[in-house]
This record gives structure tokens, C-alpha cells and sequence, in this order.
């Protein structure tokens, strides 16, 4: 019994270092993009995520890491009123978590799936993947995700993106056991390989870092030009949690909107949010890279998540394995992320044809085509002062659209002969 329990013990510390492999190249590029010091991006993120367990009692196989929603917001902010001030405002951000959390407790969740049915979540979540979609691609050319700066020559960058991507489908598809559970971290491994064969490895910065280095730790200040400014910027990351938790509860084949509850997801990720910010953190959310790695991995053990979390903290002290992390060439990343970003739109598409939504009625068309849209599209409404783009504009037009359209006759004429079919056999 104690074998068969070190070797589970094992089995979950492996699958929850290749998680963190996944969440990596996201959680370290958004602190960079920012300003921000991403040694305190991976504690935030790892203490986090184990908070939100604490508070979901461990159910979610989720990650918590840093929500590419807010990178202009904190730009914007650090550059008005000063880092400390927008971590202020950020723990504002976590509050409206809390809020969201106590308003879904207290009316329950069938206030939710009449505003987010599965005609608004579905389009939704495949605009969460196809949103991420040029970051991964722009990574495996061997550019920045933003795609401003070149880091690799285009064609070394190509053949180590495609030879990390081939292997993670080859390992997922073909293999047997053990390594059928790490196609990514067998994926990170033969496009290091590759890099290396290319020169494309730097060794040096390794070698200048020191085992145990302290985070740059920042504590927050409370300004109300900032708080109010963060403060709408939080509709984006709540819809993404939302259309997340639903996500991974249709890999896994759980309602955890039920159990533990959408209640508490949010509160968890509010408390996550507002303790990152204590600290100097970006905002934490549920990462969808991570629950495309779910889906192709199969591994719904929240324990991975809790490995996860721990070797964050770890890489977040160790000054030499953050450097080593932090060497693996952006297109390594960059082929392993086309696959997991668009595992997170087919999940989006299946929610669609699960629930059986009839997209040749014109009103289930048209919300989808719409929130695609402008999802994908890049539309942008509002000000220079608040502005809704991306998850959170197109999350906001499918809940109105779906309220305001009226439903089809269609669906109730095909009721009736099924209903009169029962009368007639009572």
C-alpha cells in the first residue's frame, strides 16, 4: 500500500510539473509585457491557486495565474499613478470577486443559466481560445506573443515549434502509460533538444543566477483614481472564470457550477486576486492553456493543481531554476500552445453541439456569428477612460442579445407533436 501510494504521489508531482510547464510561458510573459517582476507573478500565481482550492475545497482542476485581460490596464495605471497604487486597485478587482461570489449564493445559479445558457457560453469559450491563438503562433515563429520583437531567426524558430508540437500529438496520440499523461512535458523536452542542436539555447544567464533569490515584493497603496479605474476592467477575467469553470466541468464530465458551486470559484479567484495584489502580483485567473492540457492530458485530479502550485512557489525562490525555465526558447512554447489553445475553442464548439443548440435558427445564428466576431475581431466600444474589447465585449453583447431576441416559434412547434404523442399514449 505505501509503494502504490509513493508512486501516486510521484505520478501527481510529475503531471503538476508539466502543468506548470503549460502555464509558464503566460504567466511569466504577462509580468514581462508589464513591468512587473515575475518571480512575484509565480508565487502570486501559486499561492493563489492554492487558496482557491482552499476555498473550493479542492474540487476544480484549475490553475490560477495571471489574466492577460488586465496587461493595458496595469500599462496604463503604473504609468498614471505608480505600481503601488495600481496593486491597489487591483485588490479592489479581487473584492468585485467576492461580490459576484455572495450575489450568486444568495440567488443561486439559475439567475446565471438564464443569462449565460449554453447559446452565450459556447461561442464564448472558443473566443477565450482563438483570442490566445496569435500569442501562440507569434511564439512558435519565434517572436514575442505581442509579435513586436523577433527573438529567433524564422526558420530555426519553425522547425523547433513544429518538432515540439509533432511530439506532443505523437505522445498523446501513441503513447501508452506514464507518457501518455506528459505529451507537453516530452513536447518542452525534444524542442529544448532541437533548440540546443540550433544555438538557440543561452546557458548564461543559468550560470549568473543564484540558487535563492527574494522576489521583489511590492506592497499596495490605495488611491481611488485607480480603483475606479480597475474596477470595470474586472467584467473580462469574471466572464472568462465563468465560461473556465464550464469548461473544465465539460472536460471532466462535473457540474461544478453546483459543486463546489460558481459561488465559490469566484470567491476563490477573488481572494486569489486580492492576496496577489497584496504582494505585487498581477491579477490571477483561471488559465485556459491549463484546461486545454486537462482535456488532452485527462488528468482531473485537483492534486496535479496543488503540485502545480508548490513548484511555483518553489521556481519563485530558487534563482537558478527560474533561469533555467525561463531559457526554453519561446517557439518551444509556441508549438506546444497551438495545440492546447485550440483545444479550448473545440471545447467552446462542443458545448454547442452537446446542448444540441440548432444553429440554423436565425436567433441562435445570430448570437454566435455576433459574439464572434467581435470576440475575435478586435472591436473595441467605449473611451480612452473605460473601454470594453475581446472576452469582455463579446461576453456582454451574447448575455444582451440573448435576453433581447425573442425565441424561435420553431422550438415550440417541434414540442408539440412530442407532447400530444404522450397524451395519446396515456
Amino acid at each position: 500500500m505505501s509503494q502504490q501510494n509513493n508512486t501516486s504521489t510521484f505520478h501527481n508531482a510529475l503531471a503538476g510539473s508539466q502543468m506548470l510547464f503549460v502555464a509558464f510561458g503566460a504567466m511569466v510573459l504577462m509580468p514581462l509585457l508589464t513591468g512587473l517582476d515575475p518571480s512575484v507573478a509565480m508565487f502570486g500565481a501559486g499561492a493563489g491557486t492554492l487558496l482557491f482550492q482552499l476555498v473550493t475545497k479542492r474540487m476544480v482542476p484549475v490553475f490560477l495565474a495571471s489574466s492577460f485581460a488586465f496587461i493595458a490596464p496595469i500599462t496604463f495605471s503604473v504609468q498614471s499613478w505608480g505600481l503601488a497604487s495600481t496593486m491597489g486597485g487591483l485588490m479592489a478587482v479581487g473584492f468585485v470577486y467576492l461580490i459576484l461570489g455572495q450575489v450568486v449564493r444568495w440567488r443561486g445559479t439559475k439567475m446565471l443559466e438564464r443569462v449565460l445558457p449554453p447559446i452565450v457560453i459556447g461561442p464564448v469559450i472558443m473566443v477565450i481560445g482563438l483570442n490566445l491563438a496569435p500569442i501562440a503562433v507569434q511564439m512558435a515563429m519565434g517572436k514575442t506573443g505581442d509579435g513586436s520583437l523577433e527573438l529567433f531567426a524564422y526558420n530555426d524558430a519553425l522547425i523547433v515549434s513544429m518538432s515540439a508540437l509533432a511530439t506532443t500529438l505523437a505522445v498523446a496520440t501513441l503513447a501508452k502509460g506514464l507518457f501518455r499523461l506528459m505529451p507537453i512535458m516530452c513536447g518542452v523536452l525534444v524542442g529544448s533538444l532541437v533548440a540546443a542542436f540550433l544555438g538557440m539555447l543561452d546557458g548564461s544567464k543559468i550560470a549568473e543566477a543564484a540558487w535563492f533569490a527574494m522576489p521583489n515584493f511590492t506592497a499596495p497603496e490605495f488611491n481611488w483614481q485607480a480603483i475606479l479605474f480597475m474596477l470595470p476592467v474586472a467584467i473580462a477575467p469574471a466572464i472568462e472564470h465563468i465560461g473556465d469553470v464550464m469548461a473544465i466541468g465539460n472536460v471532466s464530465g462535473k457540474d461544478y457550477v453546483k459543486k463546489p458551486g460558481l459561488h465559490r470559484t469566484l470567491t476563490g479567484d477573488g481572494i486569489a486576486t486580492s492576496f496577489a495584489a497584496c504582494l505585487g502580483a498581477p491579477p490571477n485567473t483561471t488559465y485556459s492553456e491549463v484546461t486545454g492540457a486537462v482535456m488532452l492530458t485527462k488528468n482531473f485530479n485537483p492534486v496535479t493543481m496543488t503540485w502545480a502550485a508548490g513548484f511555483a512557489i518553489l521556481l519563485a525562490f530558487c534563482g537558478k531554476l527560474g533561469a533555467l525555465l525561463q531559457s526554453i526558447p519561446t517557439p518551444v512554447m509556441g508549438g506546444i500552445l497551438i495545440l492546447l489553445f485550440g483545444s479550448i475553442a473545440a471545447i467552446g464548439m462542443s458545448s454547442l453541439v452537446k446542448n444540441q443548440v440548432d444553429l440554423t435558427q436565425q436567433r441562435n445564428l445570430c448570437i454566435v456569428a455576433t459574439v464572434l466576431v467581435l470576440g475575435i475581431g478586435g472591436m473595441v466600444v467605449g473611451t480612452a477612460e473605460f473601454s470594453l474589447s475581446g472576452i469582455s465585449l463579446c461576453g456582454v453583447v451574447g448575455i444582451l442579445l440573448n435576453l433581447i431576441l425573442p425565441q424561435s416559434d420553431r422550438h415550440t412547434l417541434a414540442t408539440r407533436p412530442e407532447s400530444h404523442q404522450e397524451n395519446s399514449s396515456d
